[in-house]
């Protein structure tokens, strides 16, 4: 989601009738579905929708358009204001960036990132990040939380956005995202999962005159078992909105895509939130209606959206509704599910208003900015302070979130009278000022996030120097990314060496890397390489601590002599300086895990992943790779990595042992039949009176506001048209029809059979060596040989981590595997099975996707250690 898109993009309203589809690869064409599908049909959300459509039955046609739309681009306090229903009590909606953090804001905390939270393996640290973000969104009166991201899945080892979600694994992400949805929300914030769906590189995403955005080729089954699950589990959790992405899928716009929208999302997924479009991504009025979309952000149209008050919606909706263009129960279904969700989490009760701009830090400025130079003033800032004690939970995010990944004779941890010299300047804050860069669009200083929308300010930076400082150290620092002559190396010092890699979205180019790393590649910034090498040959113990935001390639030094330790501290927001210390002096050892893999060579990665350059026309991009992406392709192909998915090393030993596996649900082929949809809500589908969209008398307008009144002229002309014998061009297979749901559906998340537990494990793990420490315990599945289906060696499909042990102390980790777990996506069936229900199912347990030794069978209900790993 962007605001500075419009500094990017290239357009006109012409735009507005891209509505052809380019030709994409054989089998890959999108598929029509229609009608939108009514929400309101699961118990967990049939008093919200009974309020809701209560409501709605009271609205006139413009109250009601006004809601589904944004008030323009700079036109409120918050990034999306959409429009409100005084006369009723409904107020606009504040909806507000980004994952990590309120952006653009102050007094709040600049949490570790999505991909450090994914790093700690930590499902109670993953809850409570949640509701530490939810607490402050809700102080700063934000009712719709532009967060959590799992799209992109992490497909493309160089796209730009990686770092927002939580890793390169479906299991992963979904976990990562369902529990921030489960605490944002438990808060009363509607929480946002995004974005809808396949969006894997930031270059050539959006439509534009120029070209039509980038199409991610896909089949179904790759879908659904990959970039579909982590959505599906947040859907599970409840979450109140989705947002869809900027680019199309088998060639079809994914703000109009009806099969990703209505099949998919909306029935088999049973997704009962309402849907929006990222920020200028909706590219048409009626077919978008059509396919699904509720909401549209920021209101404007996609062309420069400063220049005129365009939208495809507000006012184009009302007309279109009263000329029969869209039917009334899809307008009724969208301001329905929008505020189904405005109940579902407590807001119609003591709701704080925003306090708060997004588009500046005074206390007093325009209240519309977008209306410059006409708009009015007042006081747009209020200063209030919500970041609470969640600096804590930020820096335990931080410091478990660090994966030690060498440690040769036990450099760490160091002891305080180690003399230290500290190189790189990643090691200290920007000289120009933590917040000097919009949105955090440059690579100065310590990395604690990326740059784009899933950015946030810094209220501080705790750096790794300020850490060295409270600590007493005995350090030089050259704050330089070469090597300095005067450093003048002892045989005892060690070295710390701070390197980075960095991204983001792609309406901020940095360093010539237009969001994704197109041009760093995998190397690591700054000349990072060549300042590692330049240390290593002077100084015998080096230690590198790596601040990245994905895989980096680390060839040409890690396997040097005198490079002793390697960290990935990742993104670790405002906390970056004392959590590292609590690693670097042993006062923790060192419990994260990689959420991806780290290769030797970008030639590890299938073709397929790579970048998509400029491609005359829309741009093509196949994933001919399927369900191999990350260690699922390593393993495939036999390449050894550098280091594997789920990798991380501690200060100390585990075992894991006395393992017991124990049926729970009885499995069959194809799961038991989806329950019924319940009843949704009796919308009427009498075109309204054209009078209720006329504009009120004297009402003063704000110069490029998105209203949603039509001219009384307009109005009357619209209507004659809709209650003409006219018919409206419907697309091909339309049906106003109400459906009774897919088979695969039933519930939130999909048929409620898939999440079955078919079997729970227990573990034993123990800390067998002499310091404290945390284990984590990956559960991979492996299926049967001689099914039919081509299926990945192993697969994540639980963790657990443990709390902190002390040596020689053990617990018993409880991990299960559901129906899903268990299955694959018939996509001639259109169903979930479990390809052969008998079969000897490998149930996994290690510290790493390569470190498996623990087998568990679900023919033999038998477990066994000392195991040899199956990759």
């Amino acid at each position: 989601m962007v605001l500075a898109v419009l500094l990017s993009l290239t357009s006109v309203a012409a735009a507005a009738a891209i509505d052809k589809r380019v030709a994409v690869p054989p089998g890959y064409a999108a598929i029509s579905s229609y009608p939108a599908p009514h929400g309101g049909w699961v118990p967990e959300w049939a008093d919200s929708y009974r309020k809701a459509a209560d409501l709605v039955a009271n609205l006139t046609l413009a109250e009601k358009t006004n809601l589904t739309a944004g008030s323009g681009i700079f036109m409120g306090r918050c990034v999306g204001n959409t429009g409100s229903a005084l006369r009723v009590g409904l107020p606009q909606l504040c909806l507000q960036d980004g994952p990590l953090g309120v952006r653009n804001t102050d007094h709040n905390t600049a949490f570790p990132a999505g991909i450090t939270i994914g790093a700690t393996f930590d499902k109670d640290l993953m809850r409570r990040r949640g509701e530490a973000i939810g607490e402050e969104f809700r102080g700063k009166g934000v009712n719709v939380y532009l967060g959590p991201s799992v799209g992109p899945l992490g497909r493309k080892p160089r796209g730009g956005r990686n770092w927002e979600g939580f890793g390169s694994d479906p299991v992963l992400q979904a976990f990562g995202a369902a529990l921030t949805v489960e605490g944002v929300q438990s808060k009363g914030v509607i929480a946002t999962i995004k974005h809808w769906i396949a969006n894997e590189q930031e270059m050539y995403r959006m439509y534009s005159l120029v070209q039509e955005g980038i199409s991610s080729n896909l089949d179904d089954r790759t879908l659904h078992e990959l970039y579909a699950w982590p959505f599906a589990e947040s859907i599970r959790s409840g979450v109140g909105a989705a947002m869809i992405a900027y680019n199309a899928v088998n060639g079809s716009a994914c703000s109009q895509n009806s099969y990703l929208i209505n099949t998919v999302l909306k029935d088999e997924l049973g997704f009962q939130g309402f849907l929006m479009s990222d920020w200028l991504a909706q590219i048409s009025g009626v077919p978008s209606a059509l396919a699904g979309l509720d909401m549209s952000m920021p209101g404007d149209i996609h062309t420069i959206p400063l220049v005129t008050a365009q939208s495809y919606w507000m006012y184009e909706y009302s007309r279109a509704v009263l000329n029969g263009s869209i039917p009334v129960d899809r307008l009724d279904d969208s301001v329905t599910r929008i505020l189904a969700a405005w109940y579902q989490m407590g807001q119609d009760k003591d709701y704080p208003e925003p306090n708060f701009s997004t588009n500046t830090l005074d206390a007093e400025g325009d209240l519309y900015p977008g209306a410059w130079p006409n708009s009015p003033k007042g006081v747009v800032n209020e200063f209030v302070d919500v970041q609470g004690d969640h600096a804590v939970v930020a820096k335990e995010v931080a410091r478990d979130a660090i994966t030690l990944l060498k440690n040769i004779n036990g450099t760490l941890p160091l002891s305080l009278n180690k003399v230290l010299k500290v190189f790189g300047t990643d090691a200290e804050k920007n000289p120009d000022g933590i917040n000097s860069c919009a949105d955090q669009g440059c690579n100065k200083g310590t990395l604690g996030m990326g740059w784009g929308s899933g950015s946030a300010r810094y209220p501080y930076i705790d750096s790794p120097i300020d850490g060295l400082k409270s600590r007493g150290a005995k350090y030089s620092f050259f704050n330089s990314d070469s090597f300095p002559s005067n450093s003048n190396p002892s045989p005892d010092d060690v070295a710390l060496v701070f390197v980075t890699a960095d991204s983001g979205e792609n309406y901020i180019t940095v360093e010539n890397n237009p969001g994704d790393r197109d041009s760093a590649k995998l190397n690591l910034w700054h000349n990072g390489d060549k300042l590692v090498k330049d240390v290593a040959a002077k100084y015998s113990n080096v230690v590198v601590i790596v601040h990245t935001v994905g895989p980096v390639l680390l060839e040409q030094w890690v396997d040097l002599p005198s490079v002793k330790a390697v960290l990935f501290a990742h993104l670790p927001g405002q906390e970056a300086g004392d959590s590292l210390m609590q690693v670097l002096y042993g006062d923790v050892s060192p419990s994260g895990h990689l959420p991806y893999t780290v290769p030797k060579s970008e030639d590890d990665y299938p073709n397929s992943v790579s970048l998509v350059g400029f491609q005359l026309g829309q741009p093509q991009d196949t994933f001919t790779e399927g369900l191999y992406i990350d260690y699922r392709h390593f393993n495939k192909e036999g390449i050894t990595p550098r280091y594997a998915f789920g990798y991380g090393l501690s200060y100390t030993s585990f075992s894991f042992s006395s393992a017991t596996i124990t049926p729970v649900t009885a499995l069959t082929s194809a799961p038991p039949a989806r329950p019924a949809k319940g009843e949704t809500p009796n919308y009427s589908t009498e075109i309204p009176p054209a009078s209720e969209a006329y504009w009120p008398e004297k009402f003063n307008k704000i110069f490029r506001y998105k209203y949603s009144w039509l001219d009384k002229s307009d109005a009357d002309a619209a209507a004659k048209i809709g209650n003409s014998t006219k018919q409206y061009p419907y697309p091909p297979g339309y049906s106003n029809e109400q459906k009774p749901g897919v088979k695969a559906g039933g519930a939130q998340g999909g048929n409620p059979a898939l999440f079955d537990v078919a079997y729970t494990v227990s573990v034993t793990v123990k800390n067998t060596g002499k310091v404290a420490g945390k284990a984590v315990a990956q559960l991979y599945v492996q299926y049967p040989s001689g099914i039919s289906f081509d299926t990945p060696i192993i697969q994540l499909r639980d963790f657990e981590k443990s709390k902190e042990l002390a040596p020689g102390e053990s617990q018993v980790l409880k991990l299960r595997v559901t129906r899903k777990d268990l299955s694959v996506w018939d996509v001639v069936s259109q169903n979930w099975i479990v390809p052969n229900v008998s079969g000897d199912y490998g149930i996994w347990i290690g510290e790493a996707s390569d470190a498996l030794t623990l087998r568990c069978g679900t023919q033999g209900k038998t477990c066994a250690s000392g195991q040899t790993s199956p990759v």
